[in-house]
């Protein structure tokens, strides 16, 4: 609906996500989280500016290739970081 904004879902680093669930506007991701899975979701820009969501999302794409098989990395032209 108009005037709301998207949330944004994330993986992290186990650090990023203690620290994370706890701040305003921030919260462990639905589903993923309760599956053990280090995902936190933001609900509000008010909680984190966009240079830092931009870092965490870089990451999160990180974190995610490297579980990713070889043949997978290979398969989308990724590469290993």
């Amino acid at each position: 609906s108009e005037g709301k904004e998207p949330f944004v879902t994330f993986k992290c680093s186990d650090i990023a996500y203690d620290i994370l669930k706890e701040q305003p506007g921030l919260r462990p991701a639905p589903y993923l989280a309760s599956r053990g899975m280090k995902w936190i979701q933001r609900q509000t820009s008010q909680s984190m500016d966009d240079d830092a969501l931009k870092d965490y999302l870089r990451e999160s794409h990180r974190l995610v290739v490297l579980k990713l098989t070889k043949q997978a990395r290979k398969e989308l032209g990724l590469a290993a970081s």
